[in-house]
């Protein structure tokens, strides 16, 4: 008898909030390759670009080149962030299917990022949600609007973010219209109590909008942070490939969660991310090729599948070939 495992989302946001922290930019065509690489491991959600000015943010001056190249897989959900209402427009038009707004807790981290307060940013994104539904009554499909979080968990510029402006924002951006809460941990300073603290103070007021988590590896607590979440019924988180990236604004908070040993973590705790991680683990090549002399981090990537998890996959895999053969 074949075990239903319980599903979790792993978002792969390296090609936008990897690429943003370096200084290197990645040629379009190896971003191809790497929504290719990933999408035949198995990952079916990605945040692949950011709209942003070009004189900004060069990396990202390809974005509606990378999204339309995303959007040839049927299946692939895909993302993209943006700051305001003409990137959200810009976002539209190129056919991402969510968007992701960064809305600070941090008045500081806000005022450096987007150059708004965080009640700017909401009346920003209750113009996106306008946007959004008056595309949706012409015809256009709908496009999901996420409230991203950020600084949830303390920021380098003003220290302490108090738990009951996390609240606030919360509340602001349901009133919003947002479809989702995700919650970011921009700077890399959550701890796994504090984790546990905050999901249940914001479900209190998201309720199950509250969906997604973003953290970030800075202090090697990533993955126990993830443990936290999980334990506290979240079910959706992002990762990049090789832990790039950070926060330009967050200084020292580089390294998001590296994708693929949070996909060992999960596929060894029982859970379906539906990601091959052999096939991930190749995928890296796509980046050591280009981006020559940037480092690429990861434990699973430089020790390997221990033997008896590819040993419990092999059973696993004869075994359902079995009860398949005898159904």
């Amino acid at each position: 008898m074949n075990e239903i495992r319980e599903r979790v989302v792993v978002t792969e946001v390296g090609l936008r909030d990897g690429l943003q922290s370096i200084a290197r930019i990645m040629p379009t065509e190896y971003k191809r390759r790497w929504i290719d690489a990933a999408y035949a491991a198995g990952v079916r959600h990605m945040e692949v670009a950011s709209f942003v000015p070009a004189k900004l943010l060069p990396q990202m001056a390809d974005a509606a080149e990378v999204i339309a190249h995303a959007r040839r897989y049927a299946d692939l959900h895909v993302s993209a962030l943006v700051p305001n209402l003409k990137g959200a427009q810009h976002a539209i038009e190129a056919g991402a299917q969510r968007i992701v707004a960064p809305i600070s807790v941090s008045v500081a981290h806000s005022l450096a990022n987007v150059r708004k307060t965080p009640a700017a940013m909401l009346d920003a994104f209750a113009a996106m949600r306008e946007l959004i539904d008056a595309t949706a009554r012409a015809g256009a499909p709908r496009v999901e609007l996420i409230a991203g979080l950020s600084t949830v968990f303390g920021c380098t510029l003003q220290g302490a973010v108090p738990y009951a402006d996390i609240a606030a924002i919360a509340r602001g951006a349901l009133q919003a219209g947002a479809d989702v809460i995700a919650l970011g941990d921009t700077t890399g300073e959550a701890t796994p109590r504090q984790v546990g603290e905050v999901i249940e103070r914001v479900r209190d007021v998201a309720g199950d909008r509250l969906r997604s988590l973003h953290f970030h590896d800075t202090r090697g607590l990533g993955l126990a942070n993830t443990l936290v979440a999980l334990r506290h019924g979240i079910r959706e988180f992002d990762a990049s490939l090789a832990g790039l990236g950070g926060c330009p604004h967050a200084p020292g908070a580089t390294g998001n969660v590296n994708t693929e040993d949070l996909v060992f973590m999960l596929d060894s705790m029982g859970y379906d991310t539906g990601i091959d991680l052999a096939l991930l683990l190749e995928s890296r090549a796509v980046l050591a090729e280009a981006l020559p002399g940037e480092p690429l981090y990861g434990y699973l990537a430089r020790a390997g599948l221990p033997k008896q998890f590819a040993d419990a996959r092999r059973v696993a895999s004869e075994s359902a070939e079995h009860v398949a053969s005898h159904s």
